[in-house]
């Protein structure tokens, strides 16, 4: 069954209405957010966000690739194919489901590893790359040309960015994959070809069915950390489909009696008609292998490691100052006690050990999350003579915080963090790193990119197929998903010998 024989109705759509014209029949945020999905054209991406789409796709893929090993992973394979689905869209590392199937299988692979992109707002983050997962499948079903790929993908983005900063909700006990519910629908609904009417009805069903709580980052973390924005790519992409067949959903979800608006307490509005589609422009690509907020202090680390010659034995303790978010997610602060490591999910939301491993080994990458290299006494005992702090008077209000504490304040344009690590013969060096290579401020480029992805991806592709995938993706404004898709289809789900 291909998947262009159950495909909606509205497929073959003219992407030419007027998206003002669609916005002055709007009734509700939902549908003028609906309006701006389904109308959004791949001429509209400015260039830079075209050649940041690209790349931000081949680092979620090589990050997906370099997870087809994870223990969560192997178990979510064992469950979809015991399961089973309708064959209509390519798995990364090969066989065939259908779309929510697949949407869940790339976004699990896409996150499981935690070394994906970030977009960062004031209080609050997320990760848009959980949006390609499901818009790849949905573009695969609808053998969607790549230029329409790449629009839906920069609509799900600048979805989620949008709502990520003005409706934040991690302060009120919500997880970020509330808003990726609104982002995947909207893309989704792109890839599709759907009607504003569709999508506005799929932004209903996913917006007011599909919130999560932010217990799932406190510690101790689990692996449902790397398994949430799966399970909502997976509810979201089905949702989607559902409402392409016509099954209606609240339109007054943001804004209506007992919506968003009204569970997180703020009112917002946003003039989706005159919104562009840059948001990937303002993202942040991780150089190492951990939560964000821990970049610029494994930064420093590791610059005063390699000036310094320091061994771990020399160490008396470190003290890592940083800005009260990463306080609070990393440092021992709301999240929970980070001192106690003991699996991959501690491991790499735990300020005290990211630092403690990169300062032993020189890196912090997917190998210093093996099970044996975790429990090794060396990076446990020296975990424990790290101390987090904060200038932030935590008890303050946030307006007096911002005011006495220059690190907070100056988060999320910078992220500072200062190291100051005392030896056992008394003597003290210290080193304070406020952004790092692929921050925001000082973006990784495209040859980066691919040097990332060749790490991640040659243990599962050969280096002619990884050529390949790097040579689609670079390309894919010309292609055909598909193009991609098979390639993708062709990794192994083992490591090379």
């Amino acid at each position: 069954m291909s998947g262009t024989a159950d495909r909606p109705e509205s497929q073959g759509q003219s992407q030419t209405e007027s998206r003002s014209q669609t916005e002055s029949q709007a009734h509700s945020q939902t549908e003028a957010l609906a309006a701006f999905a389904t109308h959004a054209r791949y001429d509209a991406i400015p260039e830079r966000s075209r050649a940041d789409l690209r790349r931000n796709l081949l680092d979620a893929l090589g990050c997906a690739v370099g997870a087809l090993d994870g223990e969560p992973i192997r178990l979510l394979r064992q469950q979809l194919d015991a399961f089973g689905g309708a064959p209509l869209c390519t798995l990364v590392g090969g066989g065939r489901s259908a779309p929510d199937r697949a949407a869940a299988w790339t976004t699990a692979l896409t996150r499981y590893l935690d070394f994906m992109d970030n977009f960062l707002a004031k209080g609050e983050t997320c990760h848009p790359s959980d949006n390609i997962g499901s818009v790849l499948a949905a573009a695969d079903f609808a053998d969607a040309a790549g230029r329409d790929f790449l629009a839906a993908m920069a609509v799900a983005y600048q979805v989620e960015i949008r709502l990520t900063e003005e409706a934040p909700i991690m302060a009120r006990g919500f997880d970020h994959t509330t808003q990726l519910a609104f982002s995947i629908a909207a893309g989704v609904s792109r890839a599709l070809g759907l009607t504003t009417d569709q999508a506005a009805d799929a932004l209903g069903a996913c917006g007011s069915d599909f919130g999560s709580l932010a217990v799932i980052r406190a510690a101790p973390t689990t692996q449902w950390k790397g398994l949430a924005s799966s399970a909502t790519a997976f509810a979201a992409t089905h949702a989607t489909f559902l409402a392409s067949r016509g099954i209606s959903a609240p339109r007054q979800v943001l804004e209506g009696p007992k919506g968003l608006m009204a569970a997180i307490g703020k009112r917002f509005s946003i003039d989706w008609a005159a919104e562009p589609i840059d948001g990937v422009s303002r993202t942040s690509l991780k150089r190492y292998n951990a939560e964000v907020h821990t970049q610029t202090a494994i930064e420093a680390v590791l610059r005063l490691r390699a000036e310094h010659g320091l061994r771990a034995a020399e160490v008396d303790e470190i003290e890592a100052e940083v800005f009260l978010a990463a306080y609070q997610i990393v440092g021992g602060g709301e999240y929970g006690d980070r001192s106690r490591v003991a699996t991959k999910e501690e491991a790499d939301h735990s300020l005290p050990y990211v630092l403690a491993v990169a300062l032993l080994d020189g890196d912090v990458g997917p190998a210093q999350y093996r099970p044996e290299r975790i429990k090794r006494a060396d990076v446990q005992e020296l975990l424990r003579r790290i101390r987090v702090t904060t200038s932030s008077h935590l008890e303050s209000p946030a307006p007096l915080v911002e005011r006495v504490d220059p690190f907070t304040r100056a988060y999320p344009d910078e992220m500072p963090a200062r190291i100051r690590i005392r030896l056992r013969d008394g003597r003290s060096v210290e080193a304070e790193c406020r952004d790092y290579p692929g921050f925001v401020r000082t973006p990784m480029g495209w040859e980066q990119a691919v040097e990332k992805f060749e790490r991640l991806a040659s243990r599962f592709a050969e280096p002619e197929l990884r050529r390949a995938i790097v040579q689609a993706v670079d390309g894919l404004d010309g292609l055909r998903v598909r193009e991609l898709t098979e390639l993708l289809g062709r990794v192994s789900t083992t490591p090379l010998a």
